[in-house]
């Protein structure tokens, strides 16, 4: 890209709030612009408007807006945009119908079955963005070799595939007509298998096309890619392409011809330029944002000599990682969610935080947090003079590091005002009472904070908080934060660079002289994309080598085809290949590149895969699985044309010292200091620059503090040496603001991305009887887990709590400084009370096999069937210890032995003062309503045993008792639930009484005493079978829980476990019901509720690795109790059984009904049948082990919640509460975290 040929290079990004516009004029000189992407009022397209305005600005001439712009002069203009976006998340898209499998038609709606916030008990979740269902008579299974099936069909993986039932077109047209009535014109078709039979969605699409629907989306187009994501892709497609269609007809129509002979290229978002014709939905989601990762790449990465790159906007992560000089590679990920909306697209890596400027702030139980609420753009923060709340943006005025001088007056109700730092201090000041009363009155009495004290505790935490999503991005790809470049881009970041570098230990700082517009800049110095993808189903091996080059050459081709057909000469295309690849048996699939590994001979000519995913593997996950053969999920070629603009405008060198352009005060640690005023646009190269100082132009300010010196590249960049911090004093003693800090550094080393590839890690405190945090630890003990008799259910899923072997590093004791919890399958009866799983540095194999295969020797019983499978996972567990041994030895580093224990104990205070105050308003609420101070509940295993509880509330001291007496006696079977778990159940419920983010650790037990009778069901001997009190009991305990204090009505209240399996393969899953209604909402239909979170398996993965086929998978309509607010429905799910096998239920409410509350009705039993090959039906009860055999089904009716408020009162509005604005996350730290919360 450049303008030899004398027209002008447009490069646009039009985002939520503002377009930016670059733009490279005939000469080669460059024009940037920026104004409101909304202002109806003066011009109706922005990017059209800053076109005109630069047109006019280089011609002299008047454009009238009323005027179709002239394009001669226009070479190309490339553009990103939040359409696609801001219709996602305002759910403003196209209506869509979804044509799906008939047995399927609520397969998206229930997703993964996993919940999104754990403790929110009104679960809320986005709607799916199809209006109507159509379910498809049309059936593709695998083929497994069965008498008496037809012929066999090979589909594009090389899988064989048997046709049940081709599809009915004759039935579906009338339907379809249906559709087109009700004005209905986009469709998304998402059929069983058809990632690799596209046949039957061809035939349903060629029908739609025919009859008259201007968008039909196949799943198999969309992304051809196993899994239940490629539908939400093609619905996402369907729902969003044609936005996007007529955003590009309205603005190709502001200029004469259309644009018709004007290169007009769009980001995607993966990083890559395609025709506007090529412009698809499901690509477009991050293609604002996505300029500013190719901004920064093509910039800092190249002049920082290869070194590796983090970027920041604030309010969100740019993410770079190492990768050579000469090609960063962006991180890219194939599977992320955008407004609860999952796509199977590539898309970069970019990672979004909850502390952006207008993120709000809160003093709450003694902590200081920002977000995740918004003020959003209207009505923004206090100091747009509009009535918002406090936020970042006004603390940062507060501190004087934003001069209102250097922003225009578009501010107030006639948007003519400068910004107010009257409204920022005087919000702020509302904050800072409420900080110095509990200073003053609470605990750990202290001085009062001023105002700027305040402000800059905020500012502290908010920095915090963004370095924390940087730390797990790195930490789990295995590299360190510190070794990399912060590039900084948009108009806040500046802002906060240094203190965020420093935190990270990062000693440069990288911002680029166009910074505020570096999204436009990207886009202009992007190359235009061309992508191919296939599904495959072989073997990495040398046996498949050919396969794999023949189709990664077919693909290429491809790729240059439609390159050259854009007019790249194929000098100026090349192409990346990859392969998909997984170990057997396991769902991690790892998209590489052999970018930096060659071709040997024992590997494809294109490069070995192999190595470079061993490499990759072992680096996040601490692991390999040498043994175990490699699987080939996906081919794929990249094709790039290089295209990208060189930029010929070179800043000017010194002439002298810099110009000082005013004086002003902005506050630090410490207090108030001189900081010198410099723009930006009078500084040249080789200036440079002490802190404190402000650098500033019309689009950023940038903030160097105290320490740190910038100077101006010859590139007329700002490079910023981070100094170490001065020395401070932290001391033990409680200080909100670092209680603040800490919670967050805590929480890093807890949940951030380890190398163990399922489960949750801990970090204890070092006094005794410390228990892991979560709510699922379901011992006390260091790991038990105590297995069945062969006539009653086995344990397929267990956990393992994995401990240090060293001595503590926070008191020298021989304890564990952390521990990690994970999640075993078929273990089958092995018990560990205490086991070391390392001694003197040795991994013990050999005594951990002998243990895991030790039931084998008991008659009738079997050891572990997945040995190889748990030995890795112990090794992942003891690599995640390891790796949190490191993790706290450098926060004590930083602050020293003594400061992190007081902070622990601190952490763990706060969490009981959160506790204490909800339970000082619930009895507040009670006394005012003139009820008593004691509550109790009542409800019943299906056995009839009685689960009782009476709480009385002490108002005074904020403490409670619970007591479980009356609760029955211990049980012949395996309902029985060891103390812990109804600890962990109440620490659960808790958490979602006090209904917001709450450090969640031992400190919350601390205003409670617990009374359990010994002997009960829920403190039973050391012999009893307790693996159904853990998925089962303890669902129990919740209701009776939530029930005494009226918080919602029931849920299901069973996890509904299922295993089946044979002497080749176990299954074990768990099942989704209803949700529980509560004040206010509808309870959630499909979806796991309190004790649980695990994901259920994709029908198209289940029916390819097991001996089944999942004949029905849809909400069991009806089954929610009624009420003012009616409980979730619960899920019909049916297995087909293709071979002999075990099968066994676990499960409860078959009974006893999910009760109502406040008039509300129960919801309906859940209910077990297996339906004989020949039409017998038998009812199963809720626990049984039965042979099945080919062709029998098991139909599983799953239990719904409970209704809330009498159903005869008025309906309320449709729909959940609306919730607070929020920033939405984003990201593969934000997908890990969902990931450990859903097993």
């Amino acid at each position: 890209m450049g303008s030899p040929e004398g027209r002008f290079h447009f490069a646009i990004d039009r985002g939520g709030t503002f377009t930016d516009v670059f733009a490279q004029c005939p000469g080669g000189h460059v024009r940037v612009l920026k104004l409101l992407s909304e202002d109806p009022a003066n011009y109706a397209d922005a990017p059209t408007e800053g076109i005109r305005r630069i047109l006019e600005q280089e011609a002299g001439v008047l454009l009238p807006r009323d005027r179709p712009l002239d394009s001669s002069h226009i070479a190309s203009i490339r553009m990103g945009t939040t359409v696609a976006t801001n219709a996602l998340l305002e759910r403003k898209g196209e209506r869509v119908a979804l044509l799906v499998t008939r047995g399927f038609r609520d397969l998206l709606h229930i997703g993964t079955q996993a919940r999104g916030d754990l403790f929110d008990l009104a679960v809320p979740m986005p709607e799916v963005l199809y209006e109507e269902v159509l379910e498809v008579d049309e059936r593709v299974v695998l083929h497994r070799g069965e008498a008496g099936t037809g012929t066999p069909v090979k589909g594009r993986t090389g899988d064989m595939l048997e046709v049940q039932q081709p599809v009915d077109l004759g039935a579906l047209r009338g339907q379809l007509e249906g559709l087109l009535s009700r004005g209905i014109r986009s469709l998304a078709v998402v059929l069983m298998h058809s990632y690799t039979w596209a046949q039957h969605e061809q035939q349903v699409g060629a029908l739609a096309r025919e009859l008259g629907f201007t968008h039909v989306s196949l799943s198999s187009e969309a992304m051809p890619m196993v899994r239940r994501p490629r539908g939400h892709t093609a619905c996402a497609d369907a729902y969003l392409t044609p936005a996007i269609q007529r955003y590009v007809q309205g603005f190709r129509r502001g200029f004469r011809g259309q644009l018709k002979d004007v290169q007009v290229l769009f980001m995607r978002s993966d990083g890559g330029l395609a025709p506007m014709d090529a412009f698809s939905g499901s690509r477009a989601v991050l293609s604002g944002p996505a300029g500013g990762v190719v901004g920064y790449s093509a910039t800092t990465y190249h002049q920082e000599g290869g070194h590796p790159v983090i970027g920041f906007d604030m309010g969100g992560m740019r993410t770079l990682g190492p990768g050579s000089s000469s090609d960063p590679p962006a991180l890219t990920v194939f599977e992320a969610s955008t407004a609860g909306i999952t796509l199977q697209a590539p898309q970069l890596d970019i990672n979004t935080v909850a502390a952006g400027g207008g993120s709000r702030l809160f003093f709450r139980s003694g902590l200081f947090v920002v977000g995740p609420e918004s003020a959003g753009a209207h009505p923004g923060p206090a100091c747009y003079r509009k009535g918002g709340p406090v936020t970042v943006t006004d603390a940062n005025l507060v501190l004087g590091r934003l001069l209102p001088a250097s922003f225009p007056c578009i501010f107030g109700p006639g948007e003519d005002q400068p910004l107010s730092p009257e409204a920022s201090r005087k919000a702020l000041e509302a904050v800072a009472t409420e900080v110095n009363s509990f200073l003053t009155n609470g605990p750990c009495p202290a001085s009062p904070l001023s105002l700027e004290e305040v402000a800059m505790g905020f500012v502290r935490v908010a920095n915090e908080a963004m370095c924390r999503p940087i730390r797990a991005l790195t930490q789990a790809r295995g590299h360190d934060p510190s070794a990399h470049v912060l590039a900084c881009f948009g108009g806040a970041g500046g802002q906060h660079a240094c203190a965020i570098a420093r935190a990270l230990g990062m000693d440069t700082v990288r911002i680029h002289r166009h910074s505020g517009l570096l999204s436009a800049l990207g886009l202009a110095l992007a190359d235009v994309v061309h992508e191919a993808q296939e599904p495959c189903s072989l073997l990495y091996m040398p046996e498949t080598f050919v396969q794999l080059d023949q189709r990664l050459s077919r693909l290429e081709e491809q790729c240059v085809d439609a390159l050259q057909a854009q007019g790249f000469p194929r000098s100026q295309i090349s192409t990346e290949s990859f392969l998909h690849l997984r170990y057997q048996g396991t769902d991690c699939a790892l998209m590489v590149s052999a970018h930096q590994h060659p071709a040997t001979a024992r590997s494809p000519r294109a490069g070995d895969f192999g190595a470079a995913f061993v490499e990759r593997y072992r680096r996040e996950f601490g692991f390999v699985i040498p043994e175990r053969p490699v699987v080939v999920d996906d081919v794929r070629v990249r094709g790039t044309g290089r295209s990208g603009l060189r930029l010929e405008d070179a800043p000017k060198a010194q002439t002298g010292p810099p110009r000082v352009d005013k004086m002003t005060q902005c506050y630090f640690e410490g207090g108030y200091q001189e900081t010198p005023v410099y723009l930006l646009g009078e500084l040249g190269y080789g200036h440079k620059l002490q802190g404190p100082c402000l650098i500033i132009d019309s689009n950023s300010t940038i903030l160097v503090e105290p320490g740190c010196q910038a100077e101006v590249t010859e590139t007329g960049d700002i490079r910023i040496s981070v100094g170490a911090e001065a020395p401070g004093t932290v001391g033990t003693q409680l200080d909100p603001i670092q209680l603040s800090i800490f919670s967050h550094r805590f929480m890093s080393i807890a949940d951030g991305p380890h190398p163990a590839a399922h489960g949750d890690c801990a970090v204890p405190d070092p006094a005794p009887g410390c228990q892991p945090p979560p709510w699922r630890r379901a011992t006390e003990q260091p790991s038990q887990c105590r297995g069945q008799p062969p006539a009653r259910p086995n344990c397929y899923h267990a956990g393992v709590l994995a401990g240090s072997d060293a001595a503590c590093v926070l008191c020298g004791q021989p304890r564990a400084p952390c521990r990690h919890w994970g999640h075993h399958t078929g273990l089958h009866g092995a018990v560990f009370l205490s086991f070391k799983l390392v001694q003197g540095g040795v991994f013990q194999e050999e005594a951990v096999t002998e243990a895991l295969r030790a039931p084998g020797k008991v008659p009738n019983c079997s050891g572990t069937r997945n040995l190889h499978d748990n030995l890795s996972d112990l090794r992942a567990q003891v690599a995640a210890n390891q790796k949190g041994i490191q993790l706290v030895g450098e926060l004590i580093g930083q602050y020293g032995l003594d400061v992190v224990q007081a902070y622990m104990g601190h952490i763990q205070a706060n969490a009981e003062l959160a506790v204490r105050d909800m339970l000082r308003a619930f009895g507040t609420s009670r006394q005012a309503q003139g009820l008593p101070l004691e509550v109790s509940s009542e409800d019943h295993m299906d056995d009839g045993s009685p689960i009782c509880l009476s709480v009385q509330i002490n108002l005074r001291q904020g403490s409670a008792v619970f007591d479980f007496s009356g609760t029955g006696p211990e049980v012949f079977g395996n309902l029985n639930a060891p103390r812990a778990i109804t600890l962990s159940a109440l620490i659960y419920c808790l958490r979602c009484l006090v209904g917001r983010d709450i450090p969640l650790n031992q400190g919350c037990l601390a205003p409670v005493r617990v009374v359990i009778p010994r002997g009960s069901i829920l403190d039973p001997s050391p012999e009893a079978a307790v693996v159904g009190g853990n998925v089962l009991t303890s669902q129990r305990v919740v209701d009776v829980i939530l029930g005494a204090f009226g918080a919602c009505a029931a849920s299901q209240g069973c996890m509904n476990n299922v295993t089946l399996g044979n002497a080749h393969v176990g299954y074990y899953e768990t099942v989704a019901g209803g949700a529980g209604a509560g004040p206010g909402w509808h309870g959630r239909s499909g979806v796991h509720s309190h004790m649980t979170n695990t994901r259920i398996t994709d029908p198209e993965i289940l029916e390819s690795r097991y001996p089944v086929v999942l004949r029905r998978f849809e909400l069991r309509r009806g089954s929610g109790g009624r009420g003012r607010f009616r409980g979730g429905d619960g899920v019909i799910r049916e297995l087909l059984f293709r071979e002999e096998a075990l099968l066994s239920v676990l499960t409860e409410r078959r009974a006893f009904r999910p009760y109502g509350l406040h008039g509300g009705e129960p919801g309906a039993r859940g209910l077990n049948l297996l339906i004989r090959k020949n039409g017998r039906t038998v009812n199963l009860g809720g626990k049984t082990s039965v042979t099945v055999y080919p062709g029998d089904v098991f139909c599983l009716h799953t239990p719904g919640g409970g209704g809330y408020g009498d159903p005869e009162d008025p309906a309320p509005p449709p729909g959940s509460p609306p919730l607070a604005l929020a920033f939405p996350e984003h990201g593969s730290v934000f997908e890990y975290r969902r990931a450990q919360e859903a097993v």
